[in-house]
């Protein structure tokens, strides 16, 4: 924590609705978090008497010459013994009542203090935008500014700074600019602003934080009256309003009725009808869904389920299920009766783009009680989801991972499928939470149960539940059961294991087929796909059947290399290699970072040697495109990966799209591995597993193998058997030979004999330093004194400091230093303030607790 002087995780928070005055004392003062970058003491305010507020609730206060957004934290009757009364500032407002119950105010505290964050940090990323709000200095033409001609005598005997700053203002229409703005534009503005304020050619002013609103709209309500004095068009309005209940958004009324304003004002005046503004919600736009009913269950599934509805209180449980064994039918029966009891649930997915099909498959079976949240929406729709949290009602949050912040009141059950994913796991801005880890905590506050279900669980959860439930299924690994690592938690929570072994109507686990294409090169075959492959694209179309292909990387080359000097065309902001993108027959060539968004157009020349000889090398998802409409024209496909699915809604319209049968080949990144249920797809297809495998990464094999078991599992789902082809240049590998018969025993017995040895996650813990810098020597030297600074402490094992995998990125140049100890105790750290303190203002430090990526 960097608020020494205050012990804000003993701070008590009453609950919404309980009084903090008294006879005896009067709170005439509050202590606030103040939202100020760099800025993580308590200040104090004193409380108006026209206020009433409470610890929790959202604040705007004075801080310098701004106003800013505010959190209450404590109600004084005195102020502190070191602050003059007079000096004391009023709260200017309050935002929002009751935003943070006890329970709530814990969970942050505990995020702040496990991953080394300031509070106010942490505050940031739970609440949606614009609760917190910041003001900002304008200046603004009084009307004798407006009216100042550049000839008048005034504007000759103005210093050139003033003349500079009117002319500014006088361009736009508004003569209106913020002080950041003219600074940026006028050298020395301060100085003339300062003159045509003095001339009374202009003001200042502080323009209030931008905040949020709740939208309004008119509403036109009918009233109980005769019609005898109306005219034959009012009545027609009259009419339509009574079909349609009485109510009626004014802009849709008068758009199904033709009619102007006029005609409602007339009919206002009458008494007839009343209009006034109401708030309409702002929430994603998804289709109608036609009613779902519960489905039979499996005996394993109806195991799982009597297992989790007889859990009374905190438990965990790891839902291990192999793909298509209906783990979302189990989430589904287990929410249900809690919606009944006036409880809600929080279902956590990796991607946005798993959101809409399950969204979807949640709403046909509880209508309008299911909310969406993730960073995709508008802000004002993040915002009103926010709120409708607070109503009370019973209801289930669909999002991906800051939904875990979700407010929810009576909170019946958490659920974080595809648990195993490293999308769960924030690596900036700070805190670098991980959701599996809040989760637990936050059902530990809560009290209610922490399901996490896959098909491919985290070594991590793996190792803590075996830990606890030592009988294994026959299916699963029989190794003894490990040291646990340290929960972040205060206590072990109860976990238990559940197990669904089998597919709905025991469909088959589809075969996986290994092609070893350095057999194919020989065999004289040197398309990218193998002859196993393109037999198998043929004859999807003969049977009318749907497949899909994955590739590792977007676009169409991973590189652009010159054929007569090995020159290679690299970003001038990064240490990496340029990437071809495509944009459409005829456009120019585009060559693109996939770090820093550069973009250059492709040179007809060699920049070194001038050769026209430059080829494209390595395969991304336009190039397995563009040789599938080659080989194979007859087959339509659907591209999906994040060049395009930018757009708001694109993920549900490509997969809407392909499920409706309007394409027959799906093409695509690591988002079609994420819990995509496509029951018409027959065939997958890995184009290049290699380039998943040979990673400078610890992790590098457990995310190959739940990668390729996971695309895998996207076949056969339906009806028809299903077939996966995975092309590789080491079929020798063990990992390929794991995925090859959906092995999850062996991989794990390989996998966690080799992090046993070298002390790494599940058995050790790690924390690591990423600084960067503009100067390549400052951030260099400054690793290495707080390297330096660790090496006389005991307790942990110091990698570095070292250059990271990708040393510039953006023009920032980047060092690292991993700390690694033991699971079960945590050595003496150092003081985070003082590490802190070591680095420059140039230099960025972020600590990353638990890290999942480190290169």
């Amino acid at each position: 924590m960097y608020i020494k002087s205050v012990k804000l995780s003993s701070v008590a928070v009453a609950e919404p609705g309980e009084s903090y005055q008294s006879k005896t004392t009067i709170y005439r003062w509050i202590e606030t978090l103040v939202d100020c970058p760099g800025s993580s003491d308590l200040y104090t305010y004193e409380i108006p008497t026209q206020l009433e507020i409470k610890p929790g609730d959202i604040l705007t206060v004075p801080f310098g010459t701004q106003q800013i957004g505010a959190i209450a934290i404590r109600l004084l009757s005195q102020p502190p013994a070191d602050l003059a009364v007079e000096k004391i500032r009023e709260v200017e407002d309050v935002v929002s009542k009751g935003f943070f119950p006890s329970t709530y105010w814990e969970l942050l505290n505990r995020i702040a203090a496990y991953y080394y964050t300031p509070l106010i940090q942490v505050i940031r990323v739970a609440l949606p935008p614009g609760i917190l709000g910041r003001s900002q200095r304008r200046l603004r033409l009084t009307p004798l500014g407006r009216d100042q001609d550049v000839s008048s005598n005034t504007f000759v005997f103005m210093s050139p700074t003033a003349q500079q700053v009117l002319e500014l203002l006088q361009k736009t229409p508004t003569g209106d600019y913020s002080y950041h703005y003219i600074q940026q534009k006028v050298k020395s503005a301060y100085r003339g602003t300062r003159e045509l304020i003095r001339l009374g050619l202009a003001e200042n002013y502080l323009e209030p934080p931008r905040l949020n609103q709740p939208k309004l709209q008119k509403a036109v309500t009918l009233l109980d009256n005769n019609d005898r004095d109306l005219t034959t068009r009012q009545r027609e309005i009259i009419e339509v309003l009574k079909r349609q209940g009485g109510e009626l958004w004014q802009n849709e009324l008068l758009q199904t009725c033709s009619a102007s304003t006029s005609i409602l004002k007339a009919l206002e005046q009458k008494g007839y009808v009343v209009i006034e503004e109401r708030e309409i919600l702002r929430r994603e736009q998804s289709p109608l869904m036609a009613g779902d009913q519960a489905k039979s269950l499996t005996t394993a599934q109806t195991h799982a389920l009597k297992t989790i509805q007889s859990l009374n209180g905190f438990a965990q449980i790891l839902l291990h299920g192999v793909t298509g064994s209906g783990k979302t039918e189990v989430y589904l029966q287990a929410i249900a009766p809690l919606l009944n009891q006036g409880k809600s649930a929080l279902v956590l997915v990796p991607e946005i783009g798993l959101t809409p099909q399950l969204t979807d498959r949640f709403r046909a079976r509880f209508g309008n009680k299911v909310q969406v949240y993730h960073s995709a929406l508008s802000d004002g729709e993040r915002y009103d989801t926010w709120r409708q949290m607070f109503t009370g009602e019973p209801q289930v949050v669909i999002g991906t991972r800051s939904a875990i912040f979700s407010p929810l009141p009576n909170l019946g059950l958490i659920i974080l499928d595809e648990e195993h994913d490293s999308s769960f796991k924030q690596d900036a801005p700070i805190p670098t939470y991980h959701a599996r880890t809040v989760a637990q905590w936050r059902a530990e506050l809560e009290n209610c149960p922490l399901i996490l279900g896959s098909a491919t669980p985290s070594l991590e959860s793996w190792v803590s539940v075996k830990a606890e439930n030592t009988s294994p299924s026959p299916h699963l690994p029989t190794s003894p059961s490990p040291h646990l690592p340290t929960s972040p938690s205060p206590h072990q929570p109860n976990t238990q294991y559940l197990s669904l072994p089998e597919r709905i109507n025991s469909r088959p686990l589809p075969p996986v087929e290994i092609i070893d294409m350095r057999r194919e090169l020989q065999a004289g075959n040197r398309s990218i796909f193998s002859r196993q492959l393109q037999e198998a694209l043929e004859e999807l179309k003969e049977r009318k059947q749907q497949g899909i292909l994955f590739i590792h990387r977007r676009g169409h080359s991973t590189f652009v290399s010159c054929r007569s000097c090995g020159y290679v065309l690299e970003c001038p902001n990064c240490d990496v290699s340029l990437a071809y993108h495509h944009v459409e027959a005829g456009a120019p060539e585009l060559l693109r970072c996939h770090y820093c968004n550069y973009g250059r157009s492709h040179p007809p020349h060699c920049p070194e040697c001038s050769s026209p000889y430059l080829k494209f090398f390595g395969s991304g998802t336009q190039r397995v495109a563009q040789e599938l409409n080659k080989q194979f024209p007859h087959l339509k496909l659907i591209r999906f990966d994040s060049d395009t699915t930018r757009n708001k809604g694109a993920h549900r319209n490509l997969l809407s799209q392909f499920a409706n049968g309007e394409a027959d080949l799906l093409v695509g990144t690591q988002m079609l591995t994420k819990g995509l249920d496509l029951p018409q797809v027959t065939l997958v297809g890995v184009v290049a597993a290699d380039g998943l495998l040979h990673l400078s990464d610890y992790r590098a094999n457990e995310r190959t193998f739940q990668t390729l078991t996971q695309v895998a599992g996207r076949a056969g789902r339906g009806e028809d058997p299903g077939r996966v082809i995975i092309q590789t240049y080491t079929p020798e590998h063990p990992v390929i030979e794991a995925v090859k018969t959906h092995d999850y025993q062996s991989f794990c017995d390989a996998e966690l004999e080799q992090r046993e040895a070298l002390n790494y996650p599940p058995y050790g813990r790690l924390i690591l330093l990423r600084l960067s810098s503009l100067d390549p020597i400052q951030v260099q030297n400054t690793a290495q004194i707080i390297a330096t600074n660790f090496s006389d402490q005991e307790g942990f094992e110091i990698l570095g400091p070292a250059p990271a995998s990708i040393l510039r990125v953006a023009n920032r140049y980047r060092w690292q230093i991993l700390l690694k100890f033991t699971a079960d105790a945590l050595p003496n750290l150092p003081d985070w303030a003082e590490i802190r303190g070591l680095c420059p203002s140039s230099v960025s430090l972020t600590i990353d607790v638990d890290p999942i990526n480190i290169m």
